[in-house]
Parts: C-alpha cells; sequence; structure tokens
C-alpha cells in the first residue's frame, strides 16, 4: 500500500493546489475511500500511555490543524492513530485568511500555511463530536476570533471553552499560532496568565478536563521558562511543542519568501521542537506532560521526542507526505525502536 501512495496517489495529489488536495483526502477518507489502509491494531506492540489522567492506546496522534471541525475522528482513529486533536476551533465561525493560504515545500518535506483558524464555529463542532463513535481520546484546540483584540481575548476564549468543553477529553489553547494578528503575544506572562486563570476557574465549575497549552518554537529560553512557571501556578495538565515557526533558516527550497508570511512546519521543524521539549521538561522538572510535535517523519523522530521528554507525540506534515499508511509505520518502527 506504501508503493500505491508514494508512486501513484501522492504524486497525483501534489499535482493541484495543497489546499485543494487536503479537501479531497478528507473527503476521501469521510466516504471510506481509504479503508484499504485501515487496520485494526491499536498498540502496535507499545504500551498504553497514560497521560493527564487519559489513556491513550498508543502515542501518536493527529496535530490540530489537519481535521479542523471535527469531520473524520473515527477514520483517523482507524488508521491507526492513538489520539485526534480537533481544531483550532473558534468560538464563532470564520473564514480564514485569503486563498491561496497552503504551500508544499517537497524539497524540504516542508509546508507553509497561512490559514488563520478556518473552521465551522464551536457549536457546530461540538454537536459533530457528540456524533463521534469514539475509538481513541479525542481533544480539541481552541484560539480566539481574528477580529477580537487581546484586550478582549479571555471573554472570546472562554466562550469557546464552554461550548466544547463536554465533547473534549481535553482541550489544548492556542496562543502560538503566527496567523492571527498578534495571538502569539498571548504568551507574555501577565496575558497568559489571565487567560489561564480565568480559563481554570470556567473548567473547575464545569467538572475539571485537562488543560493543555500550545507554544510556538520561535522562545528565548527566558520566555520558555516564564511559560512553564505560568502553567505550574495555574495547574495546566500539559504543554503541546511546538506550533509552527515563523524563521526560513536553512531551507533548500529557491525563494521560500516568495509564498509570503506563514508558519512552517515539517523536516525543517524537526530539530528545533525537540529542543523546546527537552526545555520544557527541565524547567518543569518533569511535572508537566509534554506533547512533542514538529518534524516527526519516521519512528526515529517519534523516539528522539518521547526520549526528550514528551510523553505523547502529534504529526501532521508527515501524515501529508506519508499518506494513509503514516500511523501504522511510525508505530510499527518505533515499536522496533
Amino acid at each position: 500500500m506504501s508503493a500505491l501512495w508514494e508512486k501513484l496517489i501522492r504524486p497525483a495529489a501534489f499535482a493541484i493546489d495543497a489546499e485543494h488536495a487536503h479537501e479531497l483526502g478528507m473527503k476521501a477518507l469521510e466516504m471510506g475511500l481509504a479503508s484499504a489502509f485501515y487496520c485494526k491494531e491499536r498498540s502496535f506492540g507499545l504500551d498504553p500511555v497514560e497521560a493527564f489522567g487519559l489513556k491513550f492506546d498508543n502515542p501518536l496522534g493527529v496535530a490540530a490543524g489537519f481535521d479542523k471541525n471535527g469531520r473524520v475522528v473515527e477514520q483517523l482513529a482507524s488508521l491507526g492513530f492513538g489520539f485526534v486533536e480537533v481544531g483550532t476551533v473558534t468560538l464563532r465561525q470564520q473564514p480564514g485568511n485569503d486563498k491561496p493560504r497552503l504551500f508544499r515545500l517537497p524539497s524540504d518535506k516542508a509546508l507553509i500555511n497561512r490559514l488563520g483558524f478556518n473552521n465551522d464555529g464551536a457549536q457546530a463542532v461540538a454537536e459533530r463530536l457528540r456524533r463521534v463513535d469514539r475509538k481513541c481520546v479525542v481533544g480539541v484546540n481552541i484560539g480566539r476570533n481574528k477580529d477580537v483584540p487581546n484586550e478582549e481575548a479571555v471573554e472570546n476564549y472562554l466562550g469557546c471553552f464552554e461550548i466544547v468543553h463536554t465533547v473534549a477529553d481535553y482541550i489544548a489553547v492556542n496562543v502560538s499560532s503566527p496567523n492571527t494578528p498578534e495571538l502569539r503575544a498571548l504568551q507574555q506572562t501577565d496575558l497568559l496568565n489571565e487567560l489561564l486563570s480565568s480559563l481554570q476557574t470556567k473548567n473547575r465549575e464545569m467538572g475539571g478536563k485537562p488543560l493543555l497549552v500550545k507554544v510556538a518554537p520561535d522562545l528565548e529560553e527566558a520566555e520558555i521558562e516564564a511559560i512553564v512557571d505560568t502553567c505550574l501556578g495555574n495547574n495546566v495538565a500539559g504543554v503541546i511543542a511546538t506550533n509552527t515557526t515563523v524563521s526560513r533558516e536553512g531551507l533548500t527550497t529557491a525563494h521560500p519568501d516568495s509564498y509570503g508570511p506563514g508558519g512552517l512546519s515539517g523536516r525543517p521543524l524537526t530539530a528545533r521542537s525537540t529542543e523546546v521539549i527537552k526545555s520544557i521538561d527541565r524547567y518543569s522538572r518533569g511535572k508537566l506532560a509534554i506533547v512533542g510535535v514538529g518534524g516527526i517523519f519516521d519512528g526515529r523522530d517519534a523516539k528522539e521526542k518521547l526520549g526528550a521528554g514528551a510523553v505523547l507525540v502529534q504529526a501532521y506534515t508527515g501524515f501529508v507526505y506519508g499518506g494513509p499508511d503514516f500511523a501504522r509505520r511510525i508505530l510499527t518502527e518505533l515499536s522496533e525502536l
């Protein structure tokens, strides 16, 4: 099946616009056209993982951004993933940034996106997730609407949080996308503390779900340490490291700036995200569960992030390049390692 993907399906998909190809892939999953790649195996010889009070059949998940609206959670689980993070979801529906806004850099095994939290809105996503026959852990990644200033961000996040709370096994707070103006400023200590404190107050009122924070790779060590302290002070369950980078350093693709602004993901992010994982683990003294994401293409990449301090890992770009057999291959390699 891997040969079919590499020789026929991927070349055809990569011949068309990246976002259009993604939508075709989503529809194929919805229609069951990837059933030849489905697998009943859930552990792949790996021990189940317990993290922030939840049990995962295996440590590999789908990162937020792939299934923004919770359309193919069951199908992704059937491909072997141990968990799926839906979103990023905002309180109100929004179309995202102007197209084109998703680009492939094949020579770097990378993507550049400036999608801008395009999603159906919290209410629609929550209603869809209520109908899901869950075969894996389901997280929901939340962000603020583009037209909401940071001064009003807490109320916007709280509105989204309340709606998705009952359908999420865990909730991830996205304060690190580079594609919503000024969003990354919410990683600053005072703003992040206000946001997390408010969310945790509401969380306790609603029964308590694991709350995670997704951080950027473009942080100085002092900023990482401050974020860790803020997370610990607010009893956050874990940190997702990392989101996409605004850096274009080291790319082999000619004229990468011609694609315009956006977050870079994939192989160029592998080493940096692992370094951030190590820093978070060191500053938190192992007290924060870390979900490692960024440039995972094979079992060895996953093993390095787990060895750096992550308890779980996620993939997006590697899945786009690797195809529907990706989870099975990664988990089999990880088990052998």
